[in-house]
């Protein structure tokens, strides 16, 4: 991507605090860690070390949890005030990783290839979400896997829709992307044609996880009323059934790279 391009992807520089506790200071931030986590546990039991690339990094939750078991970790992130933050959570726990500053698309050529890629929440702030996402995905080696995790364009129709009024004729026109708070991301998209992209570019998808398949859907008096342990349950019965895991706030994929 050209360095003009690369402008054009959301930078979280100034709200990086905002973004802390909007996210992940919440019960659907710990619900998405949780889901994230078990999906990719079996990285956390392999004795040797692997080489992660956690491209897009944020707050880097998921990459110091797996440097935990002794892998080598590489960051990078467009905001310099992300990474200072993933910098200063790797220090406190004593680990060791590599930090680059700046977008995953214009490292990628500096860096080597990777057992394990992940792509956590940034597809949908970019001003090219296929490109990039192709440049990033090449970076795995054959036999590794890319995690990746997004937010869901079929959820944002649901959501609008249940809404109704004005929302629909918005739907209609396909003008809401683009739309929405600072922290709502404007380039969602469908866990059906990212399946499709990584299928064409040699991909195995071996999980697929929806998060938040239901509780983004109810209204804060149906949310109040409701015991949030049956909720979760309820969540967690569902969120990888394919009736149901496409309709997911967020979507997470597992795949492995097969081609050679």
């Amino acid at each position: 991507m050209s360095k003009t391009t690369s402008k054009q992807d959301r930078n979280f520089d100034k709200l990086v605090d905002k973004f802390e506790k909007k996210v992940y200071g919440t019960l659907k931030g710990e619900w998405r860690l949780k889901l994230i986590k078990e999906d990719l546990d079996s990285f956390r039991k392999i004795e040797k070390p692997l080489k992660i690339w956690d491209a897009g990094c944020g707050l880097a939750q998921i990459s110091l949890w797996l440097a935990g078991s002794g892998h080598q970790i590489t960051l990078c992130d467009l905001s310099h005030q992300m990474l200072l933050r993933a910098k200063k959570s790797y220090a406190e726990q004593n680990l060791q990783a590599c930090f680059i500053e700046g977008p995953a698309q214009d490292i990628a050529g500096q860096l080597d290839n990777f057992d394990l890629v992940l792509f956590h929440a940034v597809l949908e702030w970019l001003a090219e979400p296929s490109k990039t996402l192709e440049t990033v995905a090449n970076k795995v080696k054959p036999g590794g896997y890319l995690s990746l995790l997004f937010y869901n364009r079929n959820s944002v129709v649901i959501k609008n829709t249940l809404k109704g009024a004005w929302n629909l004729e918005m739907l209609l026109e396909d003008s809401y992307i683009g739309k929405g708070k600072k922290l709502t991301p404007p380039n969602p998209q469908t866990p059906e044609e990212i399946c499709q992209w990584l299928n064409n570019w040699g991909f195995e998808i071996e999980i697929h996880t929806g998060i938040r398949v239901f509780h983004d859907y109810m209204t804060q008096e149906s949310i109040s009323a409701t015991d949030m342990n049956q909720l979760m349950a309820l969540e967690y019965r569902y969120c990888r059934e394919p009736t149901y895991r496409n309709i997911g706030r967020y979507i997470h994929i597992l795949a492995k790279k097969t081609q050679t």
